[in-house]
Parts: structure tokens; sequence; C-alpha cells
């Protein structure tokens, strides 16, 4: 009888611990919409004294959203850089292309929570790795890699009108 309720058991264990993980996990769908709370235009704060910048990201469908990012020297454009977050497959990508460059860098996402993700490439020069983290009407990226890192923050074009 004590064999029959430790077999019981054991079963009973293993069948709701298979349900709750099953239950648990997020399809990258799921992941994807997480990603939502960048759309908008994100207006830098901690630019180089005589520079300004801005991230715009808006919503191409549910698994692609682009962004472009600016920094200008006075009025006058010194830096481009096209962004894009999409799935592929089962993974998120967040690819960058800068002007002039070769062609487009991929990083996978590698973590994400409701107000963060980071994205890594560990075979590319700089950056290896991407990190967003929002706090309110406020967001906060930085790259790293071989031991460099550059912060960029910024606030929402919403919140700076008000």
């Amino acid at each position: 009888m004590k064999i029959q309720r430790f077999s019981f058991l054991i079963s009973l264990m293993f069948i709701l611990g298979f349900n709750n993980m099953a239950c648990g996990q997020e399809n990258t769908a799921q992941k994807f919409k997480k990603l939502q709370w960048l759309i908008g235009k994100w207006q830098r704060t901690n630019s180089k004294p005589g520079q300004s910048g801005y991230e715009n990201w808006s919503k191409v469908s549910d698994t692609k959203l682009t962004g472009k990012g600016v920094t200008l020297k006075g009025k006058e454009v010194v830096f481009v850089e096209q962004l894009e977050l999409s799935i592929k497959g089962d993974d998120i990508f967040y690819i960058v292309t800068v002007t002039g460059d070769s062609g487009p860098v991929n990083f996978k996402l590698t973590a994400i929570s409701k107000d963060a993700f980071v994205c890594e490439n560990p075979e590319h020069d700089f950056p290896k790795k991407i990190a967003y983290t929002r706090k309110g009407g406020t967001v906060k990226a930085i790259v790293s890699g071989n031991g460099q890192t550059l912060d960029y923050e910024f606030i929402s074009s919403a919140l700076k009108k008000n």
C-alpha cells in the first residue's frame, strides 16, 4: 500500500511539474509583445555638449518593430543607424544597420522582462551586448563589449512636451 501511494505521489508530482513547466513558458510571439513599450520617439538626454540625438520606433507588424537612431551636431546629422527588432524562426533579433557599414549586424535576444531586454552577438567586434531598460518614461540603453561601455539615456518625447 505504501509503495502504491509513493508511486502515485511521484506520478502526480511529475504530471503537475510538467504541466506548470509547459504553461509557464512563453512563446516567441508573447515575448515579442513585451517590446511594445519601445514604440514612440525617445530624445537623448546625455549627449555630448553641442550634440543631440533620438531614437524613433514604430510597429510594422506583430513580428517586427523598426527604429532609427540619429545623432546630431547642432542641426547636422553626424550618425544614423537603422534599427529593427523582429522574430526570425523561434528567436528575436535586434538588427542594426549603420550607414556606410558593410551590412546589418544581428544581435540575438537573450533576456526579456516587461521593462527590459538584452541582445547579444559575441562574434561582433563592438558592441557585443545591447541592453535596454525602461523606468517610467525614461529608457537607458547600454552597449558594451571588449571592456568598453557606452550609455544612452532617453526620455519619451511625449513626456518632454509636458
